[in-house]
């Protein structure tokens, strides 16, 4: 090895942190100017160093198999990742792991080549053939395509892909599958499978991922395929390449109230819950109800319909009215929309409190109506472009209602629908989903880590309503408010799930009370 560093690699974890992520075009840019500043070779040398010390890390932290007996079975593609498995390979074999890697098709880039003399010098076994089965092997590594794949996995790759992703959902007790910068057929932009998915992709255990984080692997597809993610700069500074960011507490934490003795409920804001057309007030209840456990200081609850209770016997703390009887315009913050209807009454409360001078959210019934009222549409953007942006929390089909697209047109590049409707709107966007993206019209981006299958069940969407309103109430910016509620809503799920109560039959009910123990436990300490 020709790399004049000898200190010990820097490996990070994502967890809590407002990691930069990166796009393909800002990592081209960061890699060529680091590139230009170092010796020949020095990166991909540092490249395959992390991963052979993450590898190491693992092998010897799992006590349930003795180190000699562990072995590990790499493919090489004919890229720069394959040059990265090259290294990595050295690296394990002079450390003394058995292992076998396999070169389908020559590396051709100078760097790889380079990688491939450099294991064939230290004696690492390369074969070109696939063994008939991978069982005797503790760890997989994915080592075929990185950043920049263009086209479907095809051949002899999309068929290692398959048995890849085959070890790694069986959910292997010992070992697993490690992809060397992201998993192989992943879109590291979007998180979505190159090529419309026709190729597949590598579904990992874990990936370690060089120079910085990607998007792709915390949002759409990616998120599942990735597995846990540790992040190995190799020394390229990347501090200022993106307005991307991973969601974590620093980006919101210093906008959360203090609670001082002296403070009373009016310090804490007042919400008001907008909805509940006749047969729907059990959305804008459980709203109110997260509302109340996320810390405003009054909830009301403005009905539109008939035949609501007069009040909420679990939680009498709340207020519930008929929406003529609550002054709108003297609450510190609205959520509007949670089963609120589309019938005309709905569209001209829509119409009134678009002219109030309020801090609102919109979610469910209340997009659906901006999606197909071109005024309503227009008086959005025209408060956020007064300096008074909403907040719209789409799931994907909503969104593609409010874009004038469809659904997977939304999915296919998440980052890019969120950021287009934050602009169209001048407002901030929550585009809901697996790896939610927060867009605010300035072109702030944020994706978030928390949360998982358990919020795939109705009334879920209403919580994480409540919770932001609730924040609004007590006055967090919009684009603050927005990322604190979708990281508490998918932390709480989290935290649910890891204690049994999830991902299957959690209910949206129970997220609430999870926040409130989260909120003071992360930021509000006895």
């Amino acid at each position: 090895m020709t790399d004049a560093d000898h200190t010990l690699p820097t490996l990070i974890s994502p967890h809590n942190r407002a990691l930069p992520l990166l796009t393909l075009t800002d990592l081209r840019i960061a890699e060529s100017q680091a590139a230009a500043a170092l010796p020949k070779h020095t990166l991909m040398g540092r490249a395959g160093k992390s991963a052979a010390s993450f590898l190491l890390e693992q092998i010897t932290r799992d006590t349930s198999i003795e180190r000699k007996r562990q072995k590990v079975w790499l493919i090489a593609g004919p890229g720069n990742n394959g040059g990265d498995a090259l290294i990595l390979a050295t690296e394990l074999h002079q450390a003394g792991i058995a292992l076998e890697l396999c070169m389908p098709l020559d590396v051709k880039p100078d760097d790889a080549r380079w990688a491939l003399e450099t294991a064939r010098a230290a004696g690492v076994p390369i074969t070109a053939a696939l063994p008939a089965s991978l069982d005797a092997y503790t760890w997989l590594v994915d080592g075929m395509f990185g950043i920049g794949l263009t086209r479907p996995l095809e051949g002899v790759f999309a068929a290692i892909a398959r048995r890849l992703s085959q070890r790694a959902m069986a959910r292997p007790r010992q070992g697993g599958v490690l992809a060397l910068d992201i998993p192989s057929g992943l879109d590291s932009d979007t998180g979505t499978i190159v090529g419309n998915g026709e190729g597949g992709a590598v579904h990992a255990t874990h990936t370690i991922t060089f120079i910085g984080a990607k998007p792709g692997l915390f949002t759409a597809q990616g998120r599942d395929l990735a597995g846990a993610v540790t992040v190995a700069p190799i020394g390229v500074d990347t501090a200022s390449r993106t307005a991307v960011q991973l969601n974590a507490p620093e980006l919101f934490a210093d906008f959360l109230p203090p609670r001082d003795f002296a403070t009373n409920k009016g310090s804490f804001g007042s919400l008001a819950v907008v909805g509940g057309d006749t047969g729907m007030c059990g959305a804008p209840i459980l709203a109110a109800r997260a509302a109340l456990f996320s810390g405003a200081g009054k909830v009301h609850v403005a009905l539109l319909g008939a035949g609501a209770p007069p009040y909420d016997p679990p939680h009498p703390e709340l207020m519930l009215h008929d929406i003529g009887e609550l002054p709108l315009d003297r609450m510190d913050a609205l959520a509007i929309g949670c089963g609120m209807g589309q019938r005309e009454r709905a569209s001209h409360v829509m119409r009134d409190v678009l002219q109030l001078d309020v801090p609102k959210l919109f979610d469910a019934d209340a997009l659906n109506l901006i999606a197909t009222d071109p005024a309503l549409a227009t008086a959005v953007t025209a408060r956020g472009v007064q300096g008074d942006p909403c907040i719209l929390t789409p799931h994907p089909l909503e969104a593609a209602r409010l874009a004038g697209t469809d659904a997977p047109g939304v999915q296919r590049d998440r980052l890019t629908a969120a950021r287009a409707l934050a602009a169209r709107f001048a407002s901030v966007v929550v585009l809901k989903g697996s790896g939610t993206i927060i867009a605010a019209p300035d072109g702030r981006l944020a994706v978030n880590p928390t949360g998982n299958a358990a919020l795939a069940t109705g009334g879920t969407g209403d919580v994480l309503g409540g919770i932001i309103g609730a924040l609004l109430a007590q006055r967090l910016p919009r684009y603050e408010a927005a990322l604190a509620g979708v990281y508490l809503h998918g932390l709480a799920a989290d935290t649910l799930s890891a204690q049994g109560h999830g991902p299957a039959g959690l209910t949206a009910g129970e997220l609430a009370p999870m926040v409130r123990t989260l909120l003071n436990r992360l930021f509000y300490p006895a």
